[in-house]
């Protein structure tokens, strides 16, 4: 056998028409059947209102007797309102069970996959506006805190001293005399 074939998929048997007309068959068994589900629904529903609830006569009764029917109803009716939310805190816990149980499954399973992460571009100032929030006043300009630094004086720096008589140059360089020479030597006189 060529490699084309191995990997080729097999033909099915079944022509595209047939596929067709089963498709359809199957989507009208599954209408049928979805009615018939409807219909069965609403009769159940029917039958067992008419079980719980028995119906009313309330023509002939004295006033009395209207309102101890009254108060009758109102019992039946808390009764059931405690029942409905007995019943959809069940519903509401069992959801969150499901959830943690999912969860862990996925966890388990390690097939747990992280969203995609897009990358936005902010700018320092909205930054700062994010994580200060309301604190955050006026613009930032990085650059105007930095140190300048000159190129000339790097170079002065960096030529060598005059090797010397160090008792000499600290004695030269002592009190205000020393300072104002070191004044002058950077060019910082003016005159």
């Amino acid at each position: 056998m060529s490699p084309k074939q191995i990997h080729a998929k097999p033909k099915s048997k079944i022509s595209a028409s047939r596929k067709l007309s089963l498709k359809i068959l199957l989507l009208q068994r599954a209408m049928e059947d979805l009615e018939a589900e409807t219909v069965a629904r609403d009769e159940e529903k029917v039958r067992y209102l008419g079980e719980k609830i028995p119906p009313l006569q309330t023509s002939g009764l004295k006033m009395e007797e209207l309102q101890k029917l009254c108060k009758q109803l109102h019992a039946k009716i808390d009764v059931v309102d405690e029942e409905r939310y007995d019943c959809e805190a069940k519903v509401i816990k069992n959801g969150k069970d499901i959830h943690e149980l999912k969860l862990k499954v996925q966890d388990l399973g390690g097939k747990f996959k992280k969203p995609a992460l897009r990358k936005v571009r902010v700018s320092a100032e909205e930054m700062m506006k994010a994580l200060l929030g309301s604190k955050h006043k006026g613009t930032m300009d990085l650059r105007a805190n930095l140190k300048s630094v000159k190129k000339e004086e790097l170079k002065q720096e960096k030529a060598p001293a005059e090797v010397g008589d160090w008792r000499k140059n600290v004695e030269a360089m002592s009190g205000m005399e020393g300072r104002k020479k070191m004044f002058d030597a950077s060019g910082g006189g003016g005159q």
